[in-house]
């Protein structure tokens, strides 16, 4: 009861500072630390964070959830005890413990991971809780990355949708840009981040637990090094303050892509508009760093954007457009873009007037497909053949379901997902016949087979079946509006006054990307 009793003080207090951010753009938030500071709120934060795998990965301080609770007070207990610090001025974020994960599909290359401690990450929910609400209102439609209510699929069929042909006739995106910038999250400037954070927010010590996240610095082979630039990847405050950092992006282009609080419809005037003087039209989509920039125009005027882009960046945000890899490409050639392959290409089926038009199309990399092969490769052959097939099983069937899952609305996946099933069928088959001396396929069959009738064969053992990947629906899809719901932004009405404000968008909960 007391549970439901947080989460429903945290989920209203996030609606009400939605709503007041949403009203005025201009609004600066003075009080927010005794919003932090609250009971409820570092109850709610404990709640999300203990339900959390990562609860049990410790930081510099060895702490994990479990050790927490098993302690005399348990959690309690530590709730009270950086209450009482937050608000006395005594607490101090530690060193994060920094953790190289390789990088997928690039042998050797590894990416630095934050690890934070217990007690930071509980106090950057809490700020994480708060602050969210109140930036959310700020961040533009076309971004995707790390938002309530949005993925990388919304991203993927936003850009879909505008290489679709439309009531005025084909798209009328040639090329896009395909942006990178030069270690995003490492090149973070912290004079220019709170510069941004300070347009929202004038709590001074709201202001001075967020910069004491990014100076906390990264113990490296017990070395604490402190950076002046850099937000460090891992943290729960870090995805926030990236989307804060990099709204400026967003800002550049949202004359054509939609600014925040506008119906789509302006955006589009717009476009059309430009069009029809004859001046290039920029459509952006973002996913975190990664994004892309479609243009309409000539090759020489993306050229020509991509330099003005480099410049922006160097100047706005103190960070470095990668000219090698950002690329400009024709839309019909393809290109990558959030593990997908998207391309405008015609359209498999004539439409009512007997043509096939240009569409956008999302496929699956080939690249991606060997990665999985590899993966998948990988683990079979290092598992010892004393392990039984229900621990091969239970190895690989999340690495398929969530592949699955991802891949599942891309062009020719069914196509692609029988051929993978029967591959895989054969890896696990050849690990078997190691593991009982090269026994012959019938002996096999007979003992780990289960054959439904008209379904492919499966590895089975006791309950443990491997699963396939065409077991699942390959679909497309589902077509998104731009103005999607994010929980803060429910149907309601709200007397202030003498107005009435209406939100229209229907509320649903929805899971932290």
């Amino acid at each position: 009861m007391t549970g439901d009793v947080n989460t429903s003080f945290v989920l209203d207090m996030q609606r009400k500072l939605y709503r007041w951010s949403s009203e005025d753009p201009n609004k600066v938030f003075a009080d927010l630390f005794n919003l932090v500071c609250d009971r409820r709120t570092l109850n709610e934060a404990w709640r999300r964070l203990a339900r959390n795998s990562g609860s049990q990965t410790p930081g510099t301080d060895g702490m994990t959830r479990r050790s927490v609770e098993q302690r005399p007070g348990g959690a309690a207990g530590l709730l009270d005890d950086i209450r009482g610090r937050l608000r006395d001025g005594t607490y101090r974020p530690e060193p994060v413990r920094q953790r190289l994960i390789p990088k997928p599909g690039k042998p050797g290359e590894f990416r630095p991971l934050g690890i934070p401690t217990l007690t930071d990450r509980l106090v950057q929910m809490a700020l994480k809780l708060i602050l969210e609400p109140v930036f959310e209102a700020d961040f533009y439609p076309t971004s995707y990355g790390f938002r309530r209510g949005r993925n990388a699929h919304d991203a993927l069929e936003r850009i879909q949708k505008c290489l679709h042909p439309t009531k005025r006739g084909p798209s009328v995106y040639a090329h896009v840009i395909e942006g990178d910038i030069k270690g995003c999250f490492d090149a973070i400037d912290h004079h220019v981040m709170m510069e941004r954070v300070r347009r929202r927010i004038s709590d001074r010590k709201v202001l001075k637990l967020i910069l004491a996240f990014l100076k906390a610095g990264v113990m490296v082979e017990g070395t604490v090094r402190h950076s002046v630039t850099g937000s460090p990847q891992g943290g729960i405050i870090s995805p926030m303050l990236s989307n804060i950092y990099l709204t400026a992006i967003d800002e550049r282009y949202g004359r054509w892509s939609m600014r925040p609080r506008e119906p789509s419809i302006n955006a589009a005037a717009r476009r059309v508009r430009d069009h029809r003087r004859g001046r290039p039209v920029f459509y952006m989509v973002r996913y975190a760093d990664d994004f892309v920039v479609l243009v309409e125009g000539a090759r020489e005027q993306a050229e020509a954007e991509k330099r003005a882009l480099a410049e922006f960046l160097k100047k706005e945000l103190r960070m470095e457009l990668s000219m090698e890899k950002t690329k400009i490409t024709d839309v019909r050639e393809g290109f990558d873009f959030l593990g997908y392959r998207v391309v405008q290409e015609k359209a498999a089926r004539p439409n009512k007037h007997g043509r096939r038009p240009q569409v956008g199309k999302l496929f699956i990399p080939k690249s991606k497909l060997n990665d999985l092969r590899y993966t998948i490769k990988s683990l079979v052959k290092g598992t010892p053949t004393g392990w039984s097939l229900a621990n091969v099983i239970d190895r690989l069937n999340p690495i398929l379901l969530g592949w699955r899952n991802y891949y599942r609305y891309a062009t020719g996946a069914y196509r692609e997902f029988s051929r993978l099933d029967f591959w895989i069928w054969q890896r696990v088959g050849r690990w078997l016949k190691m593991k009982h001396g090269n026994a012959s396929w019938p002996v096999l069959r007979r003992r780990y087979h289960l054959s439904a009738p008209g379904k492919r064969r499966q590895w089975t053992e006791k309950p443990k079946r491997l699963r396939h990947l065409t077991e699942g629906r390959t679909m497309r899809y589902p077509n998104q509006s731009i103005e999607k719901p994010n929980g803060w932004n429910a149907k309601w009405k709200i007397r202030q006054r003498d107005s009435m404000y209406d939100f229209q968008d229907s509320f649903r909960r929805l899971k932290h990307i």
